[in-house]
């Protein structure tokens, strides 16, 4: 049956063509080598042409987007490590993914647009960059591109693997197309049991339990200082809405005027009021092409904006910040106090709450973190995470631990502790791709391997 999909994907590519172009208006990434998207390259991706430079084994690695592309950073400094002389195919899906990866790339690797999931561009992609191996990060299976490899021989596993209740559902009500996808992979290595049941009832050989690379990933330090650098000249506390969602700001706009509006008579109101004016506010939208939408949002509500692009040696002074660039959250965990989490006060599942425990922020968050669900349930359990049904239940929060120290010290201190005990699973990852290499077809490139 999977003809059937083949046929959509071929009728939705003038489509995709046009949405690509369309997105590009905004971020012009999704300009950048629209042909890759159909599996045509250029002949500097060439790797038809033998020389001592590119006859050495190529490891595939697709990480979609920002998120998986800076998980999966450490995973290959290691794969690096474990495989001398390896080279690199890195795909993406997205501009900031893309973006992002050519930061990874060394000499001889290559960076292409993942090809859109037809039989043609999936043979022309293979055929063109024969890689030995394939690594999809997190969540990334698409049925002809896993049954290409399956034909070719090329061992195609499902790397740090997720998989909420709600997209397992979403795929078993398509199980005639997913079965065989999730069946025909080589390898899934799961970050926690609870994925692993749910890959596993999706048909999925899942080999393993490792944990989450993303526990692994070390902020970079120069940011991380300059941030808490320019939190230690402050007069006030900040708090940071990291990495919000669309609607979400306008969840916290309406919150912070109420607190402009409200009654002086009220006592706990007027407490909460003196906090929240003296408290900087600072959001960092996940997605670049809304940057310009929440700083007119903010101006629309009535307060004054000041954008990390336009900062030179320090933040200017301004009701609310915007951090408009990108790559730069460790600098931004370092400047707050406290953050909220963005995506989980509106039904996405939350975003990485990870990269703020290993800056030693702890978090406010809403109830909808599905897509991290046992790094929220560790977070929680170790103290450096809150949760409340609510954005505005989760400000007053923060602005109540705003004013309560030593609370807010035993958070930091157990977001440190929680980053530090959750380590290991790139190591695990590696040793198993090794492996997989030394039992594949290609025994000659896995002579090297070393640990």
């Amino acid at each position: 049956m999977r003809w059937l999909y083949s046929l959509f994907t071929w009728l939705l590519q003038p489509l995709l063509y046009a949405k690509l172009k369309w997105r590009a208006r905004l971020e012009p990434g999704y300009a950048e080598a629209i042909a890759e998207r159909f599996g045509h390259y250029h002949a500097h991706t060439d790797k038809h042409t033998v020389t001592p430079e590119n006859d050495r084994l190529l490891v595939w690695v697709h990480a979609v987007s920002l998120g998986e592309t800076r998980a999966v950073a450490p995973l290959l400094t290691q794969l690096r490590q474990a495989l001398p002389g390896m080279r690199l195919l890195l795909t993406h899906g997205t501009a900031t993914g893309r973006a992002q990866g050519r930061l990874l790339l060394q000499a001889g690797d290559i960076q292409v647009w993942q090809p859109w999931d037809t039989p043609a561009a999936v043979r022309r992609f293979l055929t063109h960059f024969r890689p030995h191996i394939g690594l999809l990060v997190e969540t990334e299976v698409w049925p002809n591109m896993v049954a290409a490899c399956a034909m070719a021989h090329i061992p195609l596993c499902l790397v740090n693997a997720r998989m909420s209740e709600g997209s397992m559902r979403r795929a078993q009500r398509l199980g005639w197309l997913a079965y065989p996808a999730y069946r025909a992979l080589h390898a899934v290595w799961a970050q926690t049991d609870a994925d692993a049941q749910r890959l596993q009832r999706l048909g999925a050989k899942v080999q393993g339990v490792w944990g989450n690379v993303k526990f692994d990933a070390t902020p970079d330090p120069t940011q991380l200082a300059q941030g808490r650098a320019w939190r230690q000249a402050l007069t006030k506390p900040v708090l940071l809405f990291a990495s919000s969602r669309e609607g979400e700001e306008a969840l916290l706009l309406e919150k912070l005027r109420a607190f402009q509006a409200a009654a002086p008579m009220d006592q706990a109101g007027t407490a909460l009021n003196k906090i929240a004016h003296n408290t900087q506010w600072l959001i960092v939208p996940r997605h670049p092409q809304r940057f310009d939408t929440v700083a007119e949002l903010c101006v629309a509500a009535g307060f004054s904006v000041s954008r990390r692009s336009s900062w030179g040696n320090a933040p200017v002074p301004a009701d609310i910040w915007i951090g408009d660039s990108l790559g730069e959250m460790a600098l931004y965990f370092g400047l707050a106090d406290l953050a909220l989490l963005g995506g989980s006060f509106a039904p996405l599942g939350g975003q990485n709450l990870i990269e703020a425990a290993a800056c030693d922020c702890p978090v406010l968050m809403g109830p909808h973190t599905f897509n991290f669900a046992q790094a929220a349930e560790l977070a929680l359990s170790a103290g450096t995470a809150f949760v409340r049904d609510d954005l505005a239940q989760a400000v007053d929060l923060g602005l109540k631990l705003l004013e309560s120290p030593q609370e807010l010290q035993d958070a930091r201190a157990a977001a440190r502790q929680l980053s530090q005990t959750h380590r290991g699973a790139t190591q695990r990852t590696t040793e198993a791709v090794a492996e997989v290499l030394r039992q594949g077809e290609h025994p000659d490139v896995c002579t090297t391997l070393y640990f």
